[in-house]
């Protein structure tokens, strides 16, 4: 395990993310209720720039003609068609055979390190 530690702390708010550069790849940092997340900034549909693409949140299953919104700030849509994963996790909201790459992250001595061995 070889962690890289990429940013301070503080350079990402809660709710907002960084693009960094680590073995030549692009990788977006998510600070979401305080805790960070890594995933690789490429679409596995037609290689976007996911992180150019909006968080939001979601619906949630809810009974018919209801609509009950949830998991705000936790959802990043691509920005080339629309297609959404959960930042948490990686898993896409469409199905079970597609996800982003996400990474481990370490927080020491105010210091954001990413493990780019898969999560």
């Amino acid at each position: 395990m070889t962690v890289h530690y990429v940013l301070d702390a503080g350079a990402v708010s809660d709710g907002g993310h960084a693009v960094v550069t680590i073995e030549g790849k692009s990788i977006g940092v998510y600070r979401i209720n305080d805790t960070y997340y890594a995933i690789n900034n490429y679409c596995p549909h037609q290689g976007a720039p996911m992180c150019a693409g909006l968080v939001s949140g979601t619906t949630l299953p809810s009974n018919v003609y209801e609509y009950e919104y949830g998991k705000s700030g936790e959802i990043l849509r691509c920005p080339w068609h629309g297609w959404e994963f959960d930042i948490r996790s990686g898993k896409s909201l469409f199905s079970e055979k597609i996800w982003l790459k996400t990474y481990k992250v370490h927080v020491q001595d105010g210091r954001i390190g990413v493990d780019m061995e898969r999560k």
